[in-house]
């Protein structure tokens, strides 16, 4: 076991910064895109849907369930990274 294995520190820093950024990213397709930026997209055509309706409607969604996805199988590998695993 390496001396990062027994760090709780450096476990929660990586925690809250994996968290940090799949917040981030949540905000920037959902707000962002979603609202603030729905009419310069709105200019795009993708699939006969206007692409800022479509980050509204869908893609937000979309992007959260990647995201959660992506978090589970991080946080998987943070935990047998850091021997703390629950199998």
């Amino acid at each position: 076991m390496s001396s990062q294995d027994k760090n709780p520190q450096a476990y929660w820093k990586q925690n809250v910064r994996i968290v940090l950024t799949c917040l981030a990213i949540w905000f920037l397709v959902s707000f962002v895109f979603g609202i603030l930026l729905v009419h310069q997209l709105n200019a795009i055509s993708i699939g006969g849907y206007k692409l800022g309706f479509w980050f509204a409607q869908q893609g937000s969604i979309y992007v959260f369930l990647v995201i959660t996805f992506y978090y589970a199988w991080r946080m998987n590998k943070l935990d047998r990274e850091y021997d703390v695993h629950e199998e």
